[in-house]
């Protein structure tokens, strides 16, 4: 048994090191390109790189709780649960300097493009005889046109490297009586990517039903399916750590509350969608932000691709043109209507209402198991698949030509957007459909390694022509590097008042091609008002909607909301250098650094100031939404309870001390907050302090996003945190000189740990009896083999194997020469008859991978429940006569 492990390690490593060097091969030009660095374009840019770096500094400086960089602060571990703090590969950043982390992004890439080839080869072993049919569909599977095409989304890929492990866990559990593993990849799953496990659940959810009416070797009773559920229960005990904290951070997310119902629920209101749909399974897709085929199907950032690199869906027809009744097919089918459906689809992202389909990756595996069961079993009817792949993806093509308006005029062939990109899609296509019918009908000596590198090379191929489209703006390079990365040190202005807490603001009132680029405080860790995140505290989504402002996925208020910035305590505005355009009024002119010219807030009010009056929730209602703003910078918005506490300190807004909504009002409102202000204000790893002078029992305002994980304490006794202005926070603070301490601990992260350890405490018991059962009822053992369904041909080989030991021991002084079971050193002959251009592989082949009927008799030290001999008791009690 030591020698097949060994044997089948060596597989895991040639398909981990092929996986690896082909991600290598379309990543290096990119490397060289940009000196070791990889710069994209779009989120990649503005999240990934920013994102890893901010989060790896985080941790290493144990700031895990309240982060200061992100929007206007944000729960730490909710915010980045979603990008990178359940990653397993982010944390292999972590004991590097931060300095290296950007030049580890497409190291990581390729590892978990490397991982994900070997889990799905891990997967899809199971369903093949040969081993090198599983390698061809790993790497089918691992450079999907999903897969490319989200390394514009670098945490997507965590998802897709290990989501065969949790189906493997499945299989193992109802198949082989494996127990525990699938506890573990449930955990796993869901501390990798609380969003995709959520459709993970549901999906496997299918996969379980499927597999379990279409029959065969997967099968259970109602124990069986109790234990295993109750191993999935387990699973999400253990990543309670992890996964409560997430859950609470997105309760108030005004994002995950929007469902599509009626008939948006039942048709795409884009009729353009569906062809985008059906067009992703037969050529590689377009690139995020740039849709070419159906420019109006409104999913420039869906991740809609199906595409299978080299067989596209040639593999796919050739297994349904068979008449066996394959699981995968049903499956296959109900995967394609929940795509069509909008409900349906939605209920993998949450039932969000924003379309997306990045729950293909699991529809891509099954497409990839049914390719390989077809080159094994069906490679007669990929004459079919060929056929038919042709005919479909030639009709989109002569789609591309049907007439159209431009300018008035009828013009052909202007559908797609891009004429070029579509005459190199064409190109991969075609080749691809080449390749398959060659390949399809070579040996199986030749076939393996002729596929194999063919898979990599239109792998390779396809990864960069899409990379490049992508990387086309030079200038956004520069951008990255030089103002970004490397832009701190250049801005001055940063160390002059390093001791001094304040925000600074970019402008973005002006075309794409003008605007600052996303994130860039985030590059220098500076406080912003300005950031492209999804995953903020629910109290910066109340804000900004009660001025009128829809934030969606980032916080980048217009510049004509000055109020906004001087109740957040912005001092700086940044705009590119040169440009003219910039809408800077209220703003100084202060330099010229790092290719930006800087300029100062007149009305900046630092951070922690006192009111005088307030406004009521009809007050605030009736006052001009667009204005509101400067309604909150002259008077603190309380609800009726928050007035009845404290209207003994202030007294309600009068007429006359309503905003004049002008330069001049603004700056006397300004003026009016700055009389009482936060003489120290400091920032930890924990929370803020505050210093505060009044010479009355005041309201203290802090333009800090409220969230029910703060509290707070002033002069050392406790104070109540009231949620103020819409999202924000404010203490009651004593006339005189006081001390204001707020700390903040992430919700639910104390109790996710302690049902995290009662998670595992109860895995760890239940593995221990569950062995202990085993070993009284052999129906419950551990069957390793039982997806080869060895069991009974095993049963068979030990009858022999007594029988054939008896005999020995008659004949041994007349057949001395020949192996004895008796004597286990002596070798057993190979007895397979399978010709030699059957045998030859490309990877390091395992006896363990052979069918059953073709399995060489183990060695009597390689066995792994040892075989029963003459004269011994057998299982059901009896003795062998």
């Amino acid at each position: 048994m030591v020698n097949l492990r060994q044997k089948a390690v060596k597989q895991y490593f040639w398909v981990f090191g092929l996986g690896l060097l082909t991600s290598l091969l379309f990543f290096l030009p990119f490397l060289i390109m940009d000196k070791g660095l990889f710069v994209y374009y779009g989120d990649f840019n503005v999240q990934q790189i920013p994102f890893y770096q901010m989060c790896h500094d985080a941790v290493r400086s144990g700031n895990l709780f309240w982060n200061w960089t992100t929007d206007l602060g944000v729960n730490f571990l909710g915010s980045y649960s979603f990008y990178n703090i359940g990653s397993p590969f982010f944390w292999l950043t972590i004991p590097f300097p931060s300095e290296a982390v950007p030049y580890l992004m497409a190291p990581l890439l390729m590892l978990k493009f490397a991982t994900a080839s070997v889990t799905s080869f891990a997967f899809l072993k199971r369903f093949v005889k040969n081993p090198n049919y599983a390698l061809i569909g790993a790497l089918l599977y691992a450079f999907s046109g999903f897969s490319i095409y989200n390394i514009f989304f670098n945490h997507f890929h965590e998802v897709i490297a290990f989501f065969p492990l949790l189906l493997l866990a499945l299989e193992e559990n109802v198949v082989n009586r494996r127990r525990g593993v699938f506890a573990l990849m449930v955990a796993l799953s869901a501390v990798i990517n609380y969003y995709f496990f959520f459709g993970e659940v549901i999906f496997v959810t299918i996969y379980f039903f499927v597999r379990l009416i279409c029959g065969g070797e997967f099968k259970l009773n109602v124990k069986q399916f109790l234990l295993l559920f109750f191993e999935a229960v387990l699973g999400v005990l253990i990543a309670a750590f992890l996964l409560l904290p997430s859950v609470l951070a997105i309760s108030g997310n005004p994002r995950t509350d929007n469902f599509l119902l009626g008939w948006n629920g039942l048709l795409y209101s884009s009729v353009q969608r569906y062809g985008l749909i059906l067009q992703s399974f037969f050529y590689p897709p377009d690139i995020p932000a740039y849709p070419n085929f159906f420019p109006d199907s409104n999913a420039k950032w869906s991740s809609v691709s199906m595409f299978l690199p080299l067989f596209s869906m040639t593999g796919v027809f050739a297994m349904l043109k068979s008449r066996e009744k394959h699981w995968t097919k049903p499956l296959f089918f109900l995967s394609l209507v929940i795509a069509f459906i909008p409900f349906l689809n939605s209920s993998f992202s949450a039932f969000n209402n924003s379309y997306y389909a990045r729950w293909f990756y699991m529809p891509i595996l099954i497409m990839s198991v049914m390719t390989i069961v077809a080159l094994e079993k069906y490679r007669e009817n990929f004459k079919f698949g060929v056929k038919w792949t042709a005919i479909v993806a030639g009709a989109f093509l002569v789609i591309s030509f049907f007439p159209s308006y431009k300018d008035g005029k009828i013009v052909f062939g202007q559908l797609p957007k891009y004429q070029d990109r579509l005459w190199a899609y064409v190109m991969v296509v075609v080749m691809g459909l080449i390749l398959s019918y060659v390949l399809t009908r070579l040996t199986k000596k030749a076939f393996f390694r002729a596929t194999t590198i063919a898979v990599c090379f239109m792998a390779i191929l396809t990864s960069i022509l899409m990379m490049a489209l992508g990387k086309g703006n030079s200038l956004t390079t520069h951008r990255v590097v030089e103002m970004g990365l490397h832009g701190r040190d250049k801005l001055t202005f940063l160390q002059q008042d390093k001791d001094e807490f304040y925000r600074i603001d970019m402008y973005n009132n002006v075309d794409d091609d003008k605007k600052c680029m996303d994130n860039f405080p985030m590059y220098w860790q500076v406080p912003t008002i300005q950031a492209f995140h999804s995953v903020v505290p629910a109290s910066i989504f109340t804000f900004y909607d009660s001025i009128g402002f829809d934030r969606g996925v980032g916080s980048r208020p217009d510049v004509k909301y000055r109020g906004v910035r001087a109740l957040t305590s912005v001092k700086y505005l940044l705009t590119y250098a040169g440009e003219k355009d910039a809408d800077t009024e209220g703003f100084s002119y202060l330099t010229t650094e790092n290719e930006f010219d800087i300029y100062r807030n007149d009305n900046y009010v630092p951070m922690g100031f006192t009111y005088d009056y307030y406004v009521n929730d009809k007050m605030f209602d009736d006052f001009s939404e667009k204005s509101r703003d400067r309604l909150m910078l002259s008077a603190i918005h309380l609800n009726d309870e928050q007035i009845d506490r404290y209207g003994d300190i202030l007294a309600e807004l009068p007429l006359t001390e309503y905003p004049i909504i002008s330069m001049e009002g603004l700056q006397q409102d300004a003026a009016n907050r700055r009389k009482n202000t936060c003489y120290f204000f400091e920032t930890d790893n924990l929370g803020f302090t505050a210093k505060i002078d009044t010479p009355t029992d005041e309201l203290a305002f802090f333009s800090v996003p409220w969230e029910a994980g703060w509290t707070a304490t002033v002069n050392g006794e406790p104070a109540i945190v009231e949620n103020v202005n819409n999202g924000f926070m404010a203490v009651r603070v004593p006339a005189g000189d006081s001390t204001i301490r707020f700390d903040y601990m992430t919700p639910g992260l104390k109790t996710g740990f302690l049902i995290t350890l009662g998670g595992l405490f109860l895995l760890i018991a239940y593995v221990i009896m569950m062995n202990r059962v085993a070993k009284r009822r052999p129906e419950w053992r551990l069957n390793p083999y039982a997806h080869q369904n060895r069991e009974a041909t095993l049963s068979r080989i030990a009858a022999g194997d007594a029988y054939a030991a008896t005999i020995s021991r008659k004949v041994r002084s007349i057949l001395h020469p020949l192996p004895s079971l008796d004597n286990p050193e002596e070798e057993i002959p190979d007895c397979s008859d399978e010709p030699e251009e059957e045998t030859e592989i490309v990877i390091p082949k395992s006896e363990e991978d052979e069918p059953p009927a073709e399995h060489p008799l183990p060695k009597a030290e390689e066995r792994e429940h040892p075989l029963p001999q003459p004269d011994e008791e057998q299982t059901d009690g009896t003795t062998e006569k």
